[in-house]
């Protein structure tokens, strides 16, 4: 081969001589007054589309033209978990799919609903882990219990109706058991902190999740709300959020509705990588369910049926119980200022708690709620032995007997599954898989296949 340097046709460098050896490096002066003047503009803000000119962005289904591979229907989209679950308004809230999610791409919105913040790889998990989309929950309850039935789900361990004797019980729940156990756990070494609900510091009686990891904590943030905090949405904890241990060595409780306990039960089943939040998902190590028929909407009960429609002022709100098929409001000094049945509220429910036949928590290792129990009393099903042991850590500080009605939990289950028949449009079968395909659910529920591919 030549080593003479032949010339092309393209047009020479000008630092390669005619030998192909390199010259010496000159650089172009650049021209004079021709570029952009940034110095009368603001340099943080971006140039955007000038006035007048109309961008058409391609829709998703460009994706389809661009190739000819069609998307599998076993692999299943985000935008299809918004479809069937989020855009149809059976979205419980309790943040599954957000944890569930491998490459963080599932974020909370405004509205405090999941959403899409990056792209999506199609991996299937935020569906197949949804209690209103792919998790078929009533499988979940019988392999969570086991065949011994003390792991959760089985026949109560034993019940009870208790109440804290100490003097911080007045701003509690009914009897103050959750916040009890919980003070005990962390007191014994046995739990570094507790993911609660807490008020946002922005809007009065709404909740967020939150992790306490003080007695003090515990205590203040005593009581209820009743709108969902997606919990399980907030599990990507800062890794310095407890003092002195590094994230793979905390171990936490987690208090939640039945949905949730449900959604962490099945998460820690498998072994797959949560991305950030793998550590809280794998920390909790006690769950704690509060009976539930319902949950609601915060704006719609909160903004729209007490502040807007019934003219009460939150500020004056020093509590909220539902009890006895009633929605009750207490005001700072402890007087009444609503009664009203829970029915003329219905609107303001989350349209997803009616498929839920989980009243009383199968999956938690403890239920708790008022219904079975008198006044400023709480009823307890233990259910696990790690509940039991909780339990008897705390009943030295407790007032409790055996369970005073145990007919009025059986008969609101009783109708809180006759209510989930009524409104799942799918077979209600806990032998079935665990998991539901996407393909099955549209078909059940007249959703749309690949809605991507159709401009969703």
């Amino acid at each position: 081969m030549s080593s003479e340097h032949t010339e092309s046709d393209g047009e020479t460098p000008t630092n390669v001589a005619s030998d192909g050896s390199l010259r010496d490096l000159s650089f172009t002066e650049p021209s004079a007054g021709r570029s952009q003047n940034v110095e009368s503009t603001d340099p943080t803000v971006r140039p955007g589309v000038p006035d007048g000119i109309t961008l058409e962005t391609p829709d998703y289904s460009i994706r389809s033209e661009m190739n000819d591979i069609e998307t599998p229907d076993e692999k299943t989209w985000f935008m299809e978990l918004d479809e069937a679950v989020i855009q149809d308004g059976r979205c419980i809230q309790c943040g599954t799919c957000v944890a569930s999610c491998p490459s963080d791409s599932i974020g909370i919105g405004e509205d405090g609903l999941p959403e899409l913040v990056k792209m999506c790889t199609g991996c299937s998990l935020c569906w197949d882990f949804c209690p209103r989309g792919g998790l078929r929950y009533e499988r979940q309850w019988k392999l969570t219990g086991g065949e011994n039935n003390v792991s959760g789900a089985g026949d109560p361990i034993t019940e009870f109706s208790a109440t804290v004797t100490e003097d911080w019980r007045s701003n509690a729940q009914d009897g103050g058991v959750v916040t009890s156990i919980l003070v005990h756990l962390l007191e014994a070494g046995e739990i570094d902190g507790a993911l609660i609900a807490t008020e946002s510091d922005d809007d009065p009686w709404k909740a967020q999740s939150t992790l306490a990891t003080s007695k003090a904590e515990l205590i203040e943030n005593a009581g209820s709300f009743y709108n969902q905090t997606m919990a399980l949405g907030n599990l990507d904890l800062d890794p310095d959020a407890i003092d002195g241990k590094s994230p793979d060595e905390w171990s936490l409780a987690l208090v939640g509705t039945p949905c949730e306990i449900e959604g962490i039960r099945a998460l820690q089943d498998f072994g797959w990588e949560y991305q950030s939040h793998e550590a809280g998902v794998r920390a909790i190590e006690y769950t704690i369910a509060l009976m539930c028929t319902k949950n609601f909407n915060y704006q719609r009960l909160i903004g729209d049926q007490l502040e807007a429609k019934r003219g009460i002022d939150l500020s004056a709100v020093e509590k909220l119980d539902v009890l006895h098929g009633k929605l009750m409001v207490y005001g700072e000094h402890g007087e009444m200022i609503l009664e009203e049945d829970i029915e003329e509220f219905h609107d303001a429910a989350l349209k997803g708690c009616d498929e839920c036949a989980d009243f009383t928590g199968y999956c938690a290792d403890l239920t708790v709620g008022s219904v079975g129990s008198s006044e400023e009393y709480s009823s307890v099903i233990v259910r696990t032995e790690q509940g039991m042991e909780a339990f008897e850590l705390t009943a030295p500080d407790l007032e409790f007997h055996d369970l005073e009605d145990r007919s009025a939990i059986g008969r609101l289950q009783g109708w809180d599954k006759k209510q989930a028949f009524e409104s799942l449009e799918r077979p209600f079968d806990p032998d079935a898989p665990r998991f539901i395909d996407y393909t099955d659910h549209a078909e059940q529920y007249g959703t749309a296949i690949n809605p991507h591919e159709s401009d969703h």
